[in-house]
């Protein structure tokens, strides 16, 4: 039944589009490379004194228990000012200290009020040249003295995690879903966001460009 309705999905797809199944992820993957490389041109630092950035870690793939433990999935450590929308979204392998504060070093600028949840990775921040504000998720979501919350980054992993596939994923292809989200995340506008892809797809494919043999 399951190769059958791949079937008919398949010969759907192709009668719709004119589109072979490899033609279409040939496409996929260009959007994917121009969306990546937009990501690595703007590798910079958010946030900045005056500016709120909230971070937080997220696991993304499917929840595959053995031994009551989890075995699939792939940490992302990310952040979004909330003044610019300005956001970073970075796999990594572990929570610990070093990993996350090595990240917020490289990615969120000095003198920026940065707002998470208690994870104690994040504990030294003030020490770091950071305003601190917390919020203690089993107690509230908003911290009723600070009103400090993480509801933005939130909002962001929920929209992330609708744009990667639970099933059928490629490792290789990770990256490209993150870029992706980063992308309309900061282009919210989908009139916007298009024109904005065709200028970095231009400048990636430049024709006036010789193409190396």
């Amino acid at each position: 039944m399951t190769e059958l309705q791949h079937f008919s999905y398949k010969s759907a797809r192709e009668e719709l589009t004119g589109l072979s199944d490899h033609s279409i992820c040939d496409w996929a993957s260009f959007c994917r490379e121009v969306l990546v490389e937009w990501c690595v041109k703007r590798e910079g630092k958010i946030g900045g004194p005056g500016k709120i950035v909230e971070i937080d870690e997220s696991k993304f793939g499917r929840r595959k228990y053995n031994v009551g433990r989890l075995v699939e999935g792939q940490w992302v450590f990310g952040g979004i000012c909330r003044q610019t929308r300005a956001v970073f979204l970075v796999p990594v392998e572990k929570r610990d200290r070093e990993t996350l504060l090595n990240v917020i070093k490289e990615r969120v600028e000095p003198g920026t009020t940065i707002i998470s949840d208690c994870w104690r990775a994040y504990n030294c921040l003030e020490e770091e040249g950071y305003r601190h504000l917390t919020v203690n998720h089993s107690i509230n979501f908003v911290d009723p003295n600070t009103h400090a919350h993480t509801n933005t980054i939130e909002r962001l992993w929920r929209e992330a995690k609708r744009k990667v596939p639970l099933f059928g994923r490629r490792k290789k292809h990770f990256v490209g879903y993150l870029a992706k989200t980063m992308f309309v995340m900061t282009f919210p506008n989908s009139n916007e966001r298009f024109h904005h892809f065709l200028v970095e797809a231009a400048a990636l494919y430049n024709p006036q460009q010789p193409q190396q043999s």
